[in-house]
């Protein structure tokens, strides 16, 4: 298709002034040498991020897909986001670098021409093998003939698990603003009260501080998993419009975002009352926890870990009823920007824990409705791990002595 007149298929929109960004200019330029140093033992000229969060993390811009493609082309001296014309000049107002290059969708594979205009003949690439599609990956192979590829995806994912200074001043927020919608949450659980409502308090009052205390942040993503009844046996369960009842088990999970920064707090609760058997099933997962949150330290393996709490499930009975692995890491990630999946507290993870890294502990457990105590049991704290220790962030109270929600 030609390109129809006065319609680019790249350009430059430089609109309003530029924001107050998330991080400081030292914290983007240590990722971006730690980014280079990469490049340089791989013997990369360039690298092409397209995930969400990969190019939150060097570019300071998360992107809102809404089908079309976005990427962030690394040389050993420049840095630009390709972003699409739908957002104007927001990407250029947010990215860390300040060069943006815009591409239309007045002419099909646009996003592949700026790539190609900023890639040269010959390059060694970096791209992510975790997230590139098949198709993009050979529609960047037909506009760039003679580059060669590598995947950068692993390298990039260790880099990331160690955190910075910055980054953890902001998950210590974050784990502040989320324990802010875990009470928010407990304030408006009550009999016939709708899933919906008690997720929609609690998210208000996430945003409203993450407003007050970024006062330059985008605020988007962040949201509630509240579940009652039998809608509580999974982990990722939707809110419905479901009323509490006297006797529901609950599951609170608020999720504030922050630049892209995922945190969480994850609780059971009771309304009212709970019965013999799930105080018996909830006692055994706070066991656990604790002593999960005891083994998160520095030197000690994420499998390791695993497979001891596997153990107090083991003498309960339990172990066959435990639906995942007992944490994650935390940062740039959420249920749709990607993981760091090398650092998950399974016992096929073999990661060694060290200073700066974050980790959850959330181990879980379900019983399936029609048996005594039935429902989801699940508990989540955050830990910063330090050079002799790790420092729980999470302040909300877990277990029958405090989440039994009585009115």
């Amino acid at each position: 298709m030609d390109t129809l007149p006065g319609l680019e298929p790249l350009k430059t929109i430089r609109n309003g002034q530029r924001v107050t960004p998330t991080f400081s200019p030292a914290e983007m330029q240590r990722r971006l040498d730690g980014l280079r140093a990469e490049m340089a033992v791989a013997k990369l000229t360039h690298v092409l991020f397209t995930s969400y969060h990969n190019i939150d993390y060097y570019a300071d811009f998360l992107y809102c897909a809404f089908g079309r493609l976005f990427g962030l082309v690394v040389s050993h001296d420049r840095i630009t986001l390709v972003a699409a014309n739908i957002d104007g000049g927001q990407p250029w107002r947010r990215a860390f670098g300040g060069e943006v290059l815009t591409y239309s969708d007045w002419q099909r594979d646009n996003f592949f021409r700026a790539v190609q205009s900023l890639i040269p003949a010959g390059a060694r690439v970096g791209l992510e093998d975790d997230h590139c599609s098949l198709q993009v990956r050979a529609k960047l192979a037909a506009a760039l003939p003679t580059a060669k590829f590598a995947d950068i995806s692993a390298a990039c994912m260790r880099r990331r698990m160690v955190k910075s200074a910055e980054e953890i001043a902001l998950i210590r927020h974050g784990a502040r603003i989320a324990d802010i919608g875990g009470w928010a949450c407990r304030e408006a659980i009550a009999p016939g009260v709708g899933e919906h409502e008690v997720a929609l308090h609690s998210t208000q009052a996430m945003v409203r501080e993450i407003a007050r205390t970024f006062p330059h942040a985008e605020l988007m993503d962040t949201w509630t998993w509240f579940q009652s009844g039998i809608n509580t046996d999974g982990a990722h369960n939707p809110v419905t419009s479901r009323r509490i009842e006297a006797g529901d088990i609950l599951s609170l999970n608020c999720f504030p975002m922050i630049a892209g920064y995922y945190t969480a707090l994850e609780r059971t609760l009771f309304c009212e009352h709970a019965s013999d058997a799930h105080l018996r099933l909830w006692e055994v997962n706070v066991k656990v926890h604790r002593r999960g949150l005891e083994l998160i330290r520095p030197g000690a393996r994420c499998c390791d870990i695993a497979r001891e709490l596997n153990e107090i499930y083991r003498e309960a009975g339990l172990l066959g009823r435990r639906t995942f692995g007992y944490g994650h890491s935390f940062g740039v990630l959420c249920h749709y920007y990607g993981r760091e999946a090398g650092l998950e507290l399974r016992e096929d993870i073999e990661t060694v824990l060290a200073p700066g890294m974050v980790v959850s502990m959330e181990p879980m457990i379900m019983l399936p409705e029609g048996e005594p105590g039935a429902g989801g049991y699940r508990e989540h704290d955050i830990l910063v791990v330090g050079e002799s220790g790790a420092e729980d962030i999470t302040g909300f109270p877990f277990g029958p002595a405090h989440n039994i929600v009585r009115r």
